[in-house]
């Protein structure tokens, strides 16, 4: 092979897959998508700058190991122990169901029983890359939709790696009995077993020894080194390299080194995998996929409705988590995956899937993935559309009785506290939830909560909410927050409503939409970091308290504001006005002193207006009142004056 022709054409691919990706963001398109359609075009069915895909394809395909290993490292375990049952049914039924019905359908279109099952495996597939991406720019990872489908991809994940060990199964001959199946199977699970011991036992002490040189360089090539001889190692035992990766991943998982390898993997797998998907496109063959246009579209058509219908059926009839949550879910979930690619790269190697049905996979895949932002924005619309239409798929909530009570939309952390706060001064309220697992946990401590998606006005009209003095909206999906808070006040013009969201860009949408209040995440954590500081720096906490208050007051105007602008004069007037705090007297003061003795007031310029010992107050102590340590001093002066209290009586700043 010429190395010089090789780098040139390397060079090209990289160039070109860069601009590809760079257009495909500017419309908010799939960056997969983006590399697929650029390695269409600069290969052989292109206009052919790159005419043997199978030298850069060889390299390419690291990227796929890379990202399995990350995947594996990444994995959280945690997470997925916390929610596997739900994660285990909804993912399970999802890959096995669509597995049947596409090969079954493949096998009634005359494709043989392997390759249908094939096909099958491919559409099990979703793009975790993707997915995620569109979730977390949205804000909703954290909302019940983005959970149950993180759970679901993290199990499809998880199921390539059986998917490729079973590819070289399926493309041996026929067996006259089910002995020769199950010994290579048995062989498989050995294998598979064996690696993963030993990569559990020896690979984490490995990087206990590099890490203990404290050497950057020799750290980043033990990285690339675990990887990569993982693989290899994996391979040479009759594993696959994307495997060896896999359980590498997994084995290093739990070590402390696991966010140093991530970080110092992640650059050389953005690039890798870009190569590979880029490499793929290349097999892309306009002339044969146009002759089998009505293949591209039956197959682009199978992973977009048959996955969505799907999805919404388990999460809504099976799981029990409403229609609207099956619809958000199955639009996320309707496409095929960068695994799908993996996975068909394998099979077309071992005979299992033909250049032309290789065409339809890849046309179709491609369109699929195109489809996704537009079918996830689309999702809340279609799916307000169908709960309206559709009552049978809700269970009407008894109606309530009440009047100048409360209406706490979410029973989560926040809504429980709410809850219990309302409790205490025996104000009457009412909770609705849309997880059915947390009703069941909260009506089994004696809340009456109610199950049921609040997007839906006729169970906010039952719950009274015409009648109520507070709507207080406390959900992590952003989308329903916006819908539920604009229905609230369609309902009832007069009462007060608050929001809460995490994102700063939600404030201004909630408060068109009718909140009264929106408590903001993000910013509240800015204000405490703002806090903190001014504390640091000995600004008294009365003022620091006017201070945070006005921000809050003024809708988080100014933490919105460009960082460029000045601060507004009059909320730094704010911070140098006279305050009063209570200042205790540290541990380390040691002994007695006098206030005469102490000179406070010439070396303070403060008052002490107040002394409190043991819950007993000596107000405008004498200067021959002494002080000790424990004691609590109410002190009034400006922000120099208390920092200069809290430094003659030995005070941290901080505290």
């Amino acid at each position: 092979m010429d190395v010089a022709h090789f780098l040139t054409e390397l060079v090209l691919l990289i160039a070109f897959a860069a601009a590809g990706v760079a257009l495909f963001e500017q419309f908010r398109l799939p960056s997969i998508a983006g590399f697929l359609v650029v390695g269409a075009l600069v290969g052989p069915g292109g206009v052919g700058l790159i005419s043997d895909p199978e030298r850069v394809r060889t390299l390419a395909e690291f990227g796929v190991v890379f990202l399995l290993f990350e995947i594996a490292l990444e994995l959280p375990v945690e997470r997925l122990w916390r929610v596997w049952r739900i994660s285990l049914l909804a993912g399970g039924l999802q890959v096995s169901l669509t597995v049947i019905l596409v090969a079954a359908g493949a096998s009634l279109l005359g494709i043989s029983p392997r390759t249908a099952l094939v096909l099958g495996l491919l559409v099990a597939m979703s793009s975790t890359a993707l997915v995620m991406g569109l979730l977390s720019e949205r804000g909703e990872i954290d909302a019940p939709h983005g959970q149950l489908i993180v759970g679901i991809l993290l199990l499809q994940d998880i199921c390539i790696v059986f998917f490729l060990l079973g590819i070289p199964l399926l493309a041996g001959e026929t067996p006259t009995s089910a002995l020769p199946f199950l010994t290579a199977l048995m062989r498989a699970a050995a294998a598979l077993a064996v690696f993963f011991v030993a990569a559990r036992f020896l690979l984490p002490r490995m990087l206990e020894r590099v890490a203990r040189l404290r050497s950057q360089e020799l750290f980043s090539m033990i990285a690339v080194l675990v990887v990569v001889g993982a693989a290899v190692s994996a391979e040479r035992i009759g594993l696959t390299l994307a495997v060896g990766a896999f359980l590498a991943g997994l084995a290093v998982n739990s070590t402390p080194y696991r966010h140093q390898l991530f970080a110092e993997l992640i650059p050389l797998r953005g690039v890798l995998l870009g190569v590979f998907f880029t490499a793929m496109g290349m097999l892309f063959d306009p002339e044969t996929a146009l002759q089998q246009a009505s293949g591209v579209l039956l197959f682009a058509s199978a992973a977009i409705f048959l996955k969505a219908g799907l999805v919404a059926v388990v999460v809504a009839l099976v799981l029990r988590q409403g229609l609207r949550l099956g619809i958000l879910s199955g639009f996320s979930l309707a496409q095929t995956g960068e695994f799908s690619f993996v996975l068909a790269a394998v099979a077309a190697s071992a005979g299992l899937l033909d250049e032309e049905l290789q065409q339809v996979f890849i046309a179709g895949s491609v369109l699929s993935l195109l489809a996704t932002p537009f079918l996830v924005r689309a999702a809340p619309v279609v799916a307000a559309q169908l709960t309206r239409s559709a009552p049978f798929m809700h269970r009407p909530a008894e109606e309530v009785r009440l009047s100048d009570h409360a209406v706490l939309i979410g029973f989560g952390l926040a809504g429980r506290n709410v809850a219990r706060v309302l409790r205490s001064l025996e104000i009457p309220y009412v909770a609705i939830e849309a997880n059915a697992a947390a009703v069941r946990e909260a009506r089994a401590q004696g809340e009456e909560v109610i199950y049921g998606d609040a997007t839906r006005p006729v169970l906010l009209q039952r719950v009274g909410i015409a009648r109520a003095k507070l709507i207080a909206v406390a959900i992590t999906d952003p989308t329903a927050t916006r819908q539920v808070v604009n229905l609230a006040r369609s309902l009832n013009p007069t009462a007060t409503i608050l929001a809460r969201t995490r994102y700063v860009l939600d404030v201004d949408r909630l408060q068109v939409a009718g909140a009264n209040v929106v408590v903001a995440e993000e910013l509240e954590g800015t204000i405490d970091l703002v806090s903190e500081t001014l504390r640091i720096f000995g600004i008294a906490e009365g003022a620091i308290e006017r201070f945070t208050s006005e921000l809050r007051d003024e809708g988080y105007e100014m933490l919105r504001t460009p960082t460029a602008l000045a601060l507004d004069p009059w909320l730094t007037e704010l911070l140098e006005r006279v305050s009063t705090e209570w200042l205790e007297v540290p541990g380390s003061f040691g002994g007695e002193a006098s206030l005469a003795d102490l000179e406070f007031r010439a070396r303070t310029g403060a008052s002490i207006l107040a002394v409190d010992r043991g819950g007993t107050t000596s107000p405008n102590p004498p200067p021959s009142f002494a002080i000790r340590a424990g004691d609590r001093l109410l002190v009034f002066g400006g922000s120099e004056k208390l920092a200069r209290a809290r430094d003659l009586l030995g005070i941290e700043a901080s505290q």
